[in-house]
């Protein structure tokens, strides 16, 4: 720089931006050490909890950022002899590094909040994510110097690599808490797994009939695998809980116990995959892959009927909702259905035909995957109007009203139908459980319900029904679960439900 030529950055703004971003450095080491460990999240604000979900959003900007400032610099080096560009300036460099800040601030309360207490991977991603917006902002500060004098931008590239390094560290780490270790690996062929140091893929092993099947192995853990390992498995155990061995499920984290071999109703996994989906507690959490409904069946059944190891399939009991959930988990699984079970009050599976194929797939124009077939071998069917909380109402339900004698299992939580919706229930001879969770329905709906003989489950969360019209669901002969948790029904009521419903389960949230 010629001595009369203008600085491209002045000596005071050159030294503000310095301890300005030597500030930010410190302050994102020290939150850590200020905040302490990370709990519950049910003492935070939830201000706190609404900006920490918007990390995964955010961490985005400075790997697009950096990426891009690596492949100018990379193409400077190759193309221009390490020469800097003729007219250099700050501003990406700036841009990624304040990116860093805002992903790392969003990613530490997430942390805080987020139930990753003990979480040995999530607590070295914390640290690789701080690491990578420190040395963002070192690298800033070089490069402002560096452009200030003109220098030589040498030792900001090797510090720019160096951060991209550490950005991909903490980058893995993330991935890794989100997608499982062996994302990347799981299908890798045999050569490559080698230059990994990996090991082989196993060979295939031909399926095993159903009947000699490990219920726990072969049919429990595979569910368990792809719908809660992610979060529950070694450096990964959110709530200080690992399902990733049999072992683990039963000993759970801190909140005891996660299973209770021969009891659903006792089992933590259970009550949590059985709550409201909006529920803070209800597992898989809300954006996460859900279990479907005859995963659920299986679990149930596996857990009531016996909760161990080592038992087959063939050694326990199966009933038809069973069977048939067995018959969706696999195609394979060709289980035939006997008379008794179908007089039972359980329509036999005798597969779709083409007229009521044609009405569902009409119906499925105006609710897309809402409506769907229990299985390929039934005519049953499932409904949810869970992605159309908030706007499915009465004149919605209408369009049902050609399919109801076929429906099963029926999820409107959180919807706008009334009394009106639940009356026009009548013609569905074959729905064994309804969720009506958070609905404006009156007593009127359960005197609708109450002519329902099939229902075995009914979800009344949040609903405002009275101890009169609760205590006519004993009428109901084959109900085993009854959800009145956060309604106005008294203990009382509930205490005499218990003594007219033996054999069902009442949840309450007590």
């Amino acid at each position: 720089m010629s001595a009369d030529s203008k600085p491209l950055i002045s000596k005071p703004a050159l030294w503000a931006i310095t301890l300005a971003s030597l500030a930010s450095a410190a302050g994102l080491a020290a939150m850590p050490f200020l905040a302490g460990p990370p709990g519950d999240g049910s003492d935070l604000p939830d201000t706190i909890r609404f900006i920490g979900r918007f990390h995964p959003v955010l961490l985005h900007l400075p790997i697009g950022v950096f990426a891009m400032i690596l492949i100018q610099e990379t193409g400077s080096m190759l193309f221009r002899g390490g020469r800097p560009a003729q007219n250099p300036t700050v501003f990406p460099m700036f841009f990624g590094a304040a990116s860093a800040i805002l992903a790392v601030v969003a990613g530490f309360l997430l942390y805080q909040g987020g139930g990753y207490e003990g979480n040995e991977l999530a607590e070295r991603h914390l640290w690789g994510g701080l690491g990578f917006a420190v040395a963002a902002i070192i690298t800033f500060i070089v490069k402002t110097w560096t452009v200030a004098s003109s220098g030589s931008p040498a030792f900001f590239r090797f510090l720019l690599f160096g951060s991209v390094g550490v950005m991909g560290f903490a980058s893995h780490d993330g991935a890794s808490m989100t997608h499982g270790s062996d994302y990347l690996t799981k299908y890798a062929p045999d050569s490559i797994r080698k230059i990994l140091g990996l090991e082989p893929k196993p060979e295939a092993v031909p399926a095993k009939p159903l009947e000699q099947q490990l219920i726990y192995a072969d049919i429990v853990a595979p569910i368990l695998e792809s719908r809660c390992v992610q979060c529950h498995k070694e450096g990964n155990s959110k709530g200080r809980f690992r399902m990733d061995t049999y072992e683990f499920l039963v000993k759970g984290g801190k909140e005891g116990p996660g299973i209770e071999p021969g009891s659903a109703e006792d089992s933590n996994i259970f009550y949590r995959i059985e709550l409201p989906m909006d529920d803070e507690e209800h597992m898989p959490p809300e954006g996460k892959p859900q279990l479907a409904a005859h995963e659920i069946e299986i679990i149930r059944w596996w857990l009531d009927q016996d909760g161990t190891a080592d038992k087959t399939v063939g050694d326990l009991e199966m009933t038809e909702p069973v069977k048939l959930a067995l018959a969706e988990l696999s195609s394979s699984a060709k289980v035939a259905l006997d008379d008794s079970q179908e007089a039972a009050g359980h329509t036999a599976a005798k597969g779709p035909d083409s007229a009521l194929a044609a009405t569902v797939a009409e119906i499925s124009k105006t609710f897309p995957g809402a409506l769907s077939f229990e299985s390929q071998q039934s005519s049953n069917l499932t409904f949810t109007a869970v992605s159309m909380r908030g706007v499915f109402d009465d004149e919605a339900f209408q369009k049902l009203v050609p399919v109801l004698p076929n429906i099963v299992t029926m999820d409107l939580t959180a919807t706008k139908i009334t009394d009106r919706s639940v009356a026009t229930l009548a013609s569905a001879e074959n729905l064994r459980m309804i969720r009506l969770a958070e609905t404006e329905i009156s007593d009127a709906s359960i005197d609708s319900l109450v002519k329902l003989g099939t229902l075995e489950s009914v979800n009344l969360y949040g609903t405002k029904i009275s101890d009169a019209a609760a205590l006519k669901l004993a009428e109901l002969p084959n109900l085993k679960r009854l959800y009145l948790w956060q309604t106005s029904v008294t203990p009382e009521t509930i205490t005499g439900l218990k003594a007219k419903l033996p054999n069902c389960e009442i949840i309450t949230g007590l």
